[in-house]
């Protein structure tokens, strides 16, 4: 039975397999129970590693630190591409507004962690920062930071490592509690009515000026009779698409740029709900219309088709000519869950679908070109990731000088991944680049990364994890993770209702985003029973990220040299 007793205790590649497979797994698994209605996810395998690390079980450091960096760079990639393309357009409008409060959470966490570091003065400032990365749940700091240590460091990198790991597990559980009781105290203070929140919600959702509007209008306006359509389009200088038209006589149309609009036709227009206003003022009344039952015996119809091929991405709605070249009309367009209003300066982007309007034979021929083939889409595109991985090493790898510091500073392994990532998610179609990937690869890549890193660093930390706690300055670390965690975001809800007076379910998301906490979006999701609270995540959740793992590694470059 040696075989087997070595496959436990030695330290081949078998050996080490098995170690992640089991704690992986386990993790996993236990991360699924919920204790009063939240779980931990896959951060469980953190605490799962920590026990193999103090059971005994190890893995050879190289090793160990190949499969955690790399662990490490595959998570923060598929974050970069996943929050791209809204990563800049979140400035814009309300986001600017919840991404101010997200940067007020930010910088007080940091403020509360210094405060901490300079009147209590009993921990150093490289376990100071492991543990605020627990305190606001973001295992890319404590990411940013460890390779940050390695960067300066170098040899001695190991000790301060594992300690710092010490300290993001120390403070992670109480970090997860004080966001949700954060949420909890909120309500009461308030005296918040959950379910008049959500009516709130779901009829601003209603008067949304984001989605595309569609009304049936009768021309009445003797200023547009007579006039082609590409001169309605210069009279109303805003975005639209006329999807059909019915004439008089019954007939119905696919009006092209060159469609004379005569008196008593009836329009069926594709707007921005913002613009209604201009467009009861200029055509005429609404009308109630079945353009269902009319159109589909004339041959005309409605067609959902997807864009697979990659000559496509980057290429504006307007440059194709659908209206000269196939004689139909692009009303909607899907992206990653969104529906926009097809304008001609759309660009396309591989995955996006988009809603047609037209005969049969030309939507056909239209499908036919655009790709419309939902295989395809199932194949990753595996020359993107890595070429962004080779640029995002790259890039972490540049050492850029800053005045007052002795050694030039670095992205490294964490930093240059994720802003190129970021970069290449929100622009990558304009270099041709194919950056859709499915949700199910996407995540898959994620949830990958993140245990592959999570295990390496419990199975590091874990040989001195129950004596750290046990120890008057872990019993210390968890107060300072509590502390670093609810007292911003009291402060911050506080703001965000009794001064701005924010919906109760944005500011649960709001807070979740601003500290990266799934667990947490998950009891705002269940809370509210709308989509509330994942819309504001995901507007502060990209600046949130990338500032909270530029701030880690900036602390400690200026902390070590």
């Amino acid at each position: 039975m040696n075989w087997f007793t070595e496959l436990w205790i030695g330290n081949g590649v078998a050996h080490t397999l098995l170690i992640y497979a089991l704690v992986i797994a386990i993790g996993v698994i236990l991360g699924k129970v919920k204790i009063f209605g939240v779980s931990l996810g896959v951060t469980f395998v953190l605490f799962c590693g920590i026990l193999f690390g103090h059971l005994g079980f190890s893995v050879d450091a190289p090793t160990l630190r190949f499969i955690q960096e790399f662990g490490l760079i595959l998570f923060i990639f598929s974050i970069g591409l996943q929050v791209g393309p809204s990563f800049f357009s979140s400035f814009k409008r309300e986001g600017i507004q919840l991404n101010g409060i997200a940067m007020l959470i930010v910088a007080l966490n940091v403020v509360v962690a210094f405060s901490i570091y300079f009147i209590v003065g009993n921990i150093s400032i490289t376990d100071l920062v492991g543990v605020m990365s627990g305190a606001v749940t973001n295992t890319p700091g404590l990411g940013a930071a460890q390779q940050a240590i390695i960067e300066t460091v170098g040899d001695g990198s190991g000790t301060i490592n594992e300690s710092m790991s010490l300290g993001y597990a120390a403070a992670y559980p109480l970090g997860v509690v004080g966001i949700i009781l954060s949420m909890v105290l909120l309500k009461a203070f308030f005296k918040i009515n959950v379910a008049k929140e959500a009516e709130a919600i779901e009829r601003e959702k209603e008067d949304s000026q984001l989605k595309p509007h569609v009304i049936t209008y009768q021309v009445t306006n003797k200023l547009i009779y007579d006039i082609p359509v590409t001169r309605l389009h210069a009279i109303i200088d805003h975005n639209f698409t006329i999807s059909r038209l019915k004439r008089a006589d019954g007939t119905v149309e696919i009006p092209q740029g060159e469609t004379v609009i005569r008196k008593d036709d009836v329009l069926r227009i594709v707007m921005s709900a913002h613009d209604q206003d201009i467009f009861d003022a200029i055509i005429g009344p609404h009308v109630d219309f079945d353009w269902q039952m009319e159109t589909e015996p004339k041959g005309i119809v409605s067609k959902r088709i997807v864009i697979t091929q990659n000559e496509l991405n980057g290429r504006k709605i307007g440059s194709i000519r659908l209206h000269e070249g196939y004689k139909v009309n692009v009303t909607r367009v899907y992206r990653a869950g969104v529906e926009l209003l097809a304008s001609p300066n759309l660009a396309l982007q591989l995955g996006d679908r988009l809603t047609v309007v037209g005969r049969e034979e030309d939507l056909d021929r239209l499908g036919k070109r655009m790709g419309n083939s939902y295989k395809r889409l199932d194949h990753p595109n595996l020359f993107t990731m890595f070429l962004g991985i080779f640029l995002g090493i790259l890039v972490g790898s540049i050492p850029i000088s800053l005045p007052g510091m002795s050694i030039p500073m670095k992205l490294g392994l964490a930093g240059g991944p994720l802003i190129v990532a970021i970069l290449i998610g929100r622009y990558g179609y304009k270099l041709k680049l194919v950056t859709y990937t499915t949700t199910a690869t996407g995540l898959m890549l994620r949830e990958l990364g993140l245990c592959l890193f999570l295990a390496s660093v419990g199975i590091a930390a874990g040989g001195r994890f129950v004596e750290t706690i046990l120890s008057a300055n872990g019993a210390m670390w968890v107060l300072y993770g509590f502390l670093i965690t609810i007292i911003p975001l009291l402060i911050a809800v506080v703001v965000a209702r009794g001064k701005l007076h924010l919906n109760y379910c944005t500011i649960m998301g709001l807070v979740a985003g601003a500290t990266t906490d799934p667990p947490a979006l998950g009891y705002a999701n269940t809370t509210s029973g709308n989509d509330a609270p994942s819309v504001a995540y995901a507007t502060v959740y990209p600046l949130t990220m990338f500032m909270r793992v530029l701030i880690a590694e900036l602390i400690i470059i200026l902390a070590v040299t």
